[in-house]
């Protein structure tokens, strides 16, 4: 199922992929928001070019989907996951694109204080889940699940079992355990609508 997310005065087109379960935004629409090119897909195909030429991984594995023109046409348009996008950003020379590029910079910095000292990522995890409104019982279980699926997990590698297949059962029988539903369904519950466009209105 298509959806438009806003960005700022610009429309981004994006599409939900299921299977991956991730969304999929039109790269020329993000190109147009941040360069206000009048031909966003000349510049997408100049950008794609050097990033090729430079070795960017990034580019060769986008995807081209049909998506509605603003003509209202069905055409093929390039799509990146949020990985993907943010990785093409980094490479747009624009002021609109630097709210971006320090917003990872900031991120990469955070991570590599996590390496040094793994109970920061436990300490912002739990910072991340109360800004987003979660109680604190909630947060608890939270954190208790995932240890106890770290437990586990280590276990079931000490025994052998290498079947994503198996992980993902366990995975889910440990969230019907502490919340009642199966993991997919937690994360549909619990994620805010919003969520997918932060990194795009941050």
């Amino acid at each position: 199922m298509s959806n438009i997310k806003l960005f700022e005065s610009k429309h981004i087109r994006s599409i939900c992929d299921d299977k991956a379960q991730c969304w999929l935004f039109a790269v020329v629409d993000i190109v147009a928001a941040l360069t206000d090119s009048q031909n966003p897909q000349v510049y997408w195909r100049v950008l794609k070019k050097r990033l090729l030429a430079e070795g960017n991984e990034t580019v060769t594995n986008c995807n081209a989907l049909k998506m509605t023109a603003p003509d209202g046409k069905q055409r093929l348009t390039y799509v990146a996951d949020t990985e993907q996008l943010l990785r093409i950003i980094q490479s747009i020379p624009s002021p609109k694109a630097e709210p971006f590029k320090l917003w990872l910079a900031r991120v990469g910095y955070e991570r590599l204080e996590e390496i040094e000292n793994p109970e920061l990522a436990a300490k912002r995890m739990r910072e991340l889940y109360k800004a987003k409104g979660y109680s604190d019982e909630w947060i608890e279980k939270r954190v208790r699940g995932i240890a106890i699926r770290d437990e586990l997990t280590n276990e079931w590698q000490k025994r052998g079992v290498k079947e994503q297949r198996e992980y993902s059962i366990l995975t889910a029988e440990i969230s019907r355990a502490t919340f009642g539903m199966t993991h997919p369904n937690t994360r549909r519950s619990k994620a805010s609508p919003n969520r997918l466009t932060t990194y795009a209105t941050t």
